[in-house]
């Protein structure tokens, strides 16, 4: 397995870019239907809690993060049906917005569901099997290792140039 500091790092890019694929989606005008920006929001956000939470236990089985990923996703979710007015406030904010948004929906828990079982499969597919292949190299020659190779040593003799 690559080392956890290397992980982490890969782990901090991926979130550092994701957030900033939300926050482009989300403000930048570009043009898309309001259903595919917060939809795509919603997406990206779960695919953020997924990668938050890999970056705090990077060593952790993939399907252990993602359901962590995925009870901290649906207890924001449904931390929204909390009504008080100091949160009601905040979730005018643009802060609140982007952490706690303003309003429950079901769909957003289906797409968060989504989200962070794509980014599951994605962390498993770079991870490494052994220690040695990663899993673009698996499939090419299982138990290669154990291969006993030794040719033979090259016998070249030195022969006068002929130029004739």
């Amino acid at each position: 397995m690559p080392s956890l500091r290397s992980r982490r790092l890969r782990l901090f890019a991926a979130v550092l870019a994701v957030i900033a694929a939300g926050l482009g989606v989300r403000y930048l005008p570009l043009g898309l239907p309001k259903e595919v920006v917060k939809y795509a929001g919603s997406v990206l956000w779960g695919a953020m809690v997924y990668g938050l939470i890999a970056l705090a236990r990077p060593a952790a089985p993939v399907a252990r993060l993602a359901a962590i990923a995925l009870i901290v996703a649906v207890l924001v979710e449904l931390f929204r049906l909390v009504r008080t007015p100091e949160l009601d406030a905040f979730r005018l904010t643009l802060a609140g917005q982007l952490l706690l948004g303003r309003v429950f929906s079901p769909w957003n828990v289906a797409a968060y569901a989504v989200a962070i079982g794509l980014a599951a499969v994605l962390d498993r597919s770079t991870r490494r099997l052994d220690g040695r292949r990663n899993v673009a190299d698996a499939p090419a020659m299982p138990g290669a290792g154990e291969i006993d190779f030794e040719p033979p040593r090259a016998k070249i003799a030195r022969r006068p140039a002929d130029f004739s």
